[in-house]
């Protein structure tokens, strides 16, 4: 039986929020308007992975692979994605390339990135060689790969329909993801990125 997680107590847990507009055909934050959080040192470096993927089930939340991310700009119409950072460390974009409201994140051992609906995100740089993600998805959901193309907007439609989270991903009933916009700009340590 793999060990509890020992997860950062939400007292002290840093945390990044990022609302991202809309941009060419890729949706990012504006149709929900739900951010894109990171939560930095969640959990210890030392967490096995088994570990995230026999508690994020407590939260109704369901790991499907271990991986690196993509190098190519995507994003997902039918679910939220939760990415915990197993190993290394990375550069991550999300937004889009060309899109002003973009936003670059380095992300390490022990984040966690809860990515909405809509959001594009890529691999920019795996700065140490080597970086690995749990990945995992509100239980139920199946996701699918939207590249912000001709012929997607039906799907970048259905974006802002995307049920959002009954309980956060790491602590359950409560958590950023449950916060409002008033109390993640109130909270300390916090930095709102990008505001539309």
């Amino acid at each position: 039986m793999p060990p509890k997680l020992n997860l950062t107590p939400l007292s002290s847990l840093r945390i990044s929020a990022h609302y991202i507009p809309s941009h060419s055909l890729l949706p990012n934050t504006t149709p929900h308007g739900h951010p894109l959080l990171i939560y930095h040192s969640c959990f210890p470096a030392t967490t096995s992975p088994s570990a995230i993927e026999s508690h994020l089930p407590t939260n109704s939340i369901a790991p499907q692979w271990r991986y690196t991310m993509y190098t190519t700009s995507h994003y997902h119409s039918t679910t939220h994605e939760i990415l915990c950072i197993i190993r290394g460390r990375a550069r991550l974009l999300f937004g889009g390339e060309s899109n002003p409201g973009r936003v670059e994140e380095e992300v390490r051992v022990g984040d966690v990135v809860v990515v909405p609906a809509g959001v594009a995100h890529r691999l920019l740089e795996d700065v140490d060689g080597g970086f690995e993600m749990v990945g995992a998805y509100p239980r139920g959901c199946g996701w699918d790969m939207c590249y912000g193309e001709k012929g997607e907007e039906g799907k970048a439609a259905a974006v802002g329909g995307v049920e959002w989270f009954e309980r956060d991903p790491m602590y359950g009933d409560n958590g950023p993801v449950l916060w409002g916009r008033e109390r993640l700009e109130g909270s300390c340590g916090l930095k709102i990125g990008a505001l539309v």
